[in-house]
């Protein structure tokens, strides 16, 4: 069985959830920077990382979880040379063993964003 989760301290969509927990596995929808009135975080790839990062935090201690529960994170870019800059900050967020990830270069995300995060997580 399914659960959504939602708050209103992470952006939201009336046609999405936040997150679903399943069993053990939070699945959190990908967010991009933008406060949780709608406000995108322009800026440096680390204002924006700080955000979006924000964001899965928020929706993630709405489902009892943090990021230390994190498993898989997958990347959106809308450009390959954002990655150094967001790899430099990206392990900060994390401790060891580091969740797996993915990266993957986009021609466009939702509201002109340039990065998007999507995590899954595992409660024990």
């Amino acid at each position: 069985m399914k659960q959504q989760v939602s708050t209103n301290d992470a952006p939201g969509a009336p046609f999405l959830s936040q997150a679903v927990v399943s069993g053990n596995t939070i699945y959190v929808s990908g967010q991009i920077h933008n406060k949780p009135d709608g406000t995108i975080v322009e800026g440096s790839v680390k204002e924006k990382l700080d955000q979006i990062m924000q964001n899965i935090a928020a929706i993630l201690k709405a489902a009892n979880a943090t990021l230390d529960d994190v498993v898989k994170v997958v990347i959106y870019v809308t450009n390959m040379a954002q990655m150094p800059e967001l790899n430099e900050v990206y392990p900060t967020y994390f401790a060891k063993p580091f969740p797996v990830r993915e990266a993957v270069c986009v021609a466009a995300l939702p509201l002109s964003a340039t990065i998007e995060v999507s995590v899954v997580a595992a409660k024990s």
